[in-house]
């Protein structure tokens, strides 16, 4: 793992601090890192998001209920209450539906959520006083998916077959929409997208990390959709390192600051959902194992890889961690929260392990 040079840590904490965020998804695991993260820069954060959609969850092992407001993206004068309430410097939207298998249970719902909730944030935007910069995170999914052997670019065309990928192209249009018709004289818009994170705390349904600590705990083999599936794997804090630096070159560099943005891992780190599985159980559990699910799925893409060469000559921002250190902080991770460890305490270990010069 490269660090990073200690006069960069203090730019970042100097940048940060005291700056006012609003930060859509805070609950889930995602947001719950990066409101985690923010809070350490000294970052005045406000969370708007749902209740936790599961039990354990991350946020509620290590939030803050006291920036917390608890609601719907859906609701349109609701966000539009809080963004006028709080006057963000930085909106940074992660609020979404998020499941594949979700969105062919409710697609109405998952086009609701990921497509006006997005409208919704953006339009409340419009009028925020102050309001420095907006980024939209939206999913490496959001590519037109032809099966074909090389990395996604920015400039690849979007599209996406099943509800989530396709409502989060959705969400990337309706972004170049509202940032071509209302914000050419306003603040900087862009949208970002990464891959398959993973990491300490999430406990989501149809994920396979999870669906690995649940199968190991319960001593049986986790069973797999698609093993032979290529994914971009990354840590979670890989891709929320380039959101916080592409919010910055929004400010900083407005002009030079991309508008889309690929944040993805190493190629090394582009490998099977089989390998993912071994390496992980066998580091959690010490022992591997996992049996292919027969059952009839709803189709996945077989491949799916992102190039970051966009991210690297921009921000000169590079992924930090290899995979095999990735699949050891998770499992180290769920080892700690198994053994009763305090896990606010060692969520912002791996944070400044992360973040250490």
């Amino acid at each position: 793992m490269g660090d990073l040079p200690e006069t960069a840590v203090r730019e970042e904490m100097g940048f940060w601090r005291g700056r006012r965020v609003l930060l859509t998804g805070h609950t889930g695991f995602k947001g719950a890192w990066l409101h985690l993260w923010l809070r350490t820069l000294g970052a005045r954060v406000t969370g708007y998001a749902l209740e936790p959609a599961t039990t354990p969850s991350l946020w509620e092992l290590i939030g803050d209920s006291a920036d917390s407001v608890i609601g719907d993206i859906r609701d349109a004068e609701k966000v539009r209450e809080v963004v006028a309430r709080t006057a963000p410097q930085v909106v940074i939207h992660m609020a979404a539906q998020a499941l594949v298998r979700q969105s062919y249970r409710d697609p109405l719902g998952t086009y609701a959520t990921n497509v006006m909730g997005t409208a919704n944030v953006l339009s409340a935007c419009r009028d925020a006083q102050g309001l420095e910069c907006v980024v939209i995170v939206t999913s490496d999914k959001v590519y037109e998916n032809h099966g074909l052997a090389r990395p996604f670019v920015e400039a690849d065309r979007l599209g996406g077959h099943d509800p989530y990928s396709n409502s989060k192209a959705c969400a990337e249009l309706v972004t170049a929409s509202f940032r071509d018709s209302f914000f050419g004289g306003g603040p900087p818009v862009a949208t970002v997208r990464a891959g398959n994170v993973i990491g300490g705390g999430d406990w989501s349904a149809d994920r396979l990390i999870p669906d690995c600590v649940r199968a190991l705990g319960a001593g049986v083999p986790v069973r797999l959709r698609y093993p032979d599936a290529v994914r971009p794997w990354q840590h979670v804090l890989e891709p929320l390192s380039g959101y916080l630096a592409i919010a910055r070159a929004l400010i900083e560099t407005p002009a030079a600051a991309p508008r889309a943005l690929n944040f993805g891992p190493d190629p090394t780190a582009f490998c099977t959902v089989r390998e993912v599985v071994d390496a992980f159980s066998a580091r959690f559990a010490g022992r591997p194992g996992w049996e292919t699910d027969g059952a009839s799925h709803p189709s996945e893409a077989q491949a799916l890889t992102l190039a970051s060469d966009l991210a690297v000559q921009a921000l000169g921002w590079r992924p930090r961690l290899d995979i095999h250190d990735s699949l050891g902080w998770t499992a180290d991770w769920y080892g700690a929260y198994t053994a009763g460890e305090n896990m606010l305490n060692y969520t912002e270990s791996q944070l400044a392990r992360y973040r250490r010069p």
